[in-house]
């Protein structure tokens, strides 16, 4: 198989042969011709297959090492849909330190309707063994996870999901598949908020999602076109256009993101500095709760934003944004504070980044 930045290069050439265009085209038809009964091209009905999107599902599905794609209509579609495998009564271990978004799903969506959901720490999976009971159906992890930047052993975790019989699902948007691909370390589904890294750009709301095994996909594709989030042809197009640069961009991300990381860890005023060493997503603390504010207000290149993974670097506040619709006592505990930021480091200069944040620093107490 070809490398991976190869791959990603390629994504769409050679998908049509009648003009030989290297560029995809984008099929906005919703409807197909068929020239008789049971005579299909392939594709029906567009929230059931398309062409452009196909391209995107079978790219994702091969970087990932998985059977099939599924493209959606942004990563809580995505999430959504493989939750829809599950049944009322079925419960879930999930990382404890979980975005926001998917923790509002999961807490205020389908609980319910009849779901159960376990915060752990993946890091003492002895503990996690524990807590397992036959109503146990699935792990949902997150490594790292947003935003305390935590990484978790997928091999070791799927272990332990074999030996009881669960489904291991990973959200693999922080590293993707550059740094890291879970299904070949067990995990049976991957989930992607395209959005993010794949897309690059700050233009696209998209979800992926790649599953193993022959059944599972099955089901999947079945949810996938009964609930229909899909993504639209010209998303699709996006998202191909933004992953073909995805190698590149991940190498300076984590170049930036190292460096940065070097920086905020001899700055006086900053206490806490997390970063697992790889990918370009790090979070900080600064010292006072009342500098945060002034910190954000002063920053003059870097943008105060909820979102990651795009060229342009962003930094967001959890606390109100990203995290805000975890009870607050739920998100302290978890270390979740209010002094924390989350820097999505994007691939300006790493000189012009620092600079940036230096004078934040010096500034922010003037506010």
């Amino acid at each position: 198989m070809e490398k991976l930045e190869t791959l990603l290069a390629q994504i769409g050439n050679r998908s049509e042969t009648v003009t030989g265009t290297v560029n995809p085209p984008v099929y906005f038809s919703t409807a197909y011709r068929h020239a008789g009964i049971g005579e299909s091209t392939g594709f029906d009905y567009i929230r059931t297959g398309n062409p452009t999107r196909k391209i995107v599902e079978e790219a994702i599905a091969r970087l990932e090492g998985g059977d099939q794609g599924y493209a959606f209509s942004s990563g809580m579609a995505a999430i959504q849909t493989v939750l829809a495998l599950f049944e009322s009564g079925d419960e879930f271990l999930v990382s404890a330190d979980l975005y926001g978004g998917t923790y509002r799903l999961f807490e205020r969506g389908w609980r319910k309707y009849g779901l159960g959901f376990h915060y752990v720490d993946f890091a003492d999976l002895d503990a996690v063994e524990e807590t397992i009971t036959e109503k146990t159906k699935a792990i949902f992890l997150e490594t790292p996870t947003n935003p305390l930047m935590q990484e978790t052993d997928i091999a070791a975790v799927s272990a332990l999901a074999k030996r009881h019989g669960l489904l291991l699902i990973v959200d693999n948007t922080f590293y993707t598949p550059v740094l890291q691909r879970p299904i070949e370390q067990g995990a049976d589904i991957v989930i992607h908020s395209a959005t993010k890294y794949l897309g690059g750009h700050n233009d696209v709301l998209a979800g992926l999602v790649v599953a193993k095994g022959e059944d599972l996909c099955q089901r999947l594709a079945e949810y996938q076109n009964a609930i229909g989030a899909v993504l639209s042809p010209f998303d699709s197009w996006l998202l191909i256009r933004g992953m073909k640069t995805l190698a590149l961009r991940m190498r300076q991300h984590e170049e930036n993101a190292k460096r940065i990381s070097a920086f905020l860890r001899e700055h006086e005023d900053v206490t806490d500095v997390l970063y697992p060493g790889r990918g370009g997503m790090l979070s900080f603390r600064i010292a006072d709760e009342k500098w945060v504010n002034g910190f954000l207000k002063s920053l003059r290149l870097i943008t105060f934003a909820e979102s990651l993974g795009g060229v342009e670097s962003f930094i967001t506040y959890p606390a109100t944004q990203t995290h805000a619709d975890i009870p607050e006592e739920i998100r302290i505990q978890n270390g979740v504070c209010n002094r924390l930021l989350r820097f999505s480091v994007g691939i300006e200069h790493a000189d012009d980044l620092i600079a940036d944040l230096a004078q934040a620093f010096k500034h922010m107490k003037e506010v």
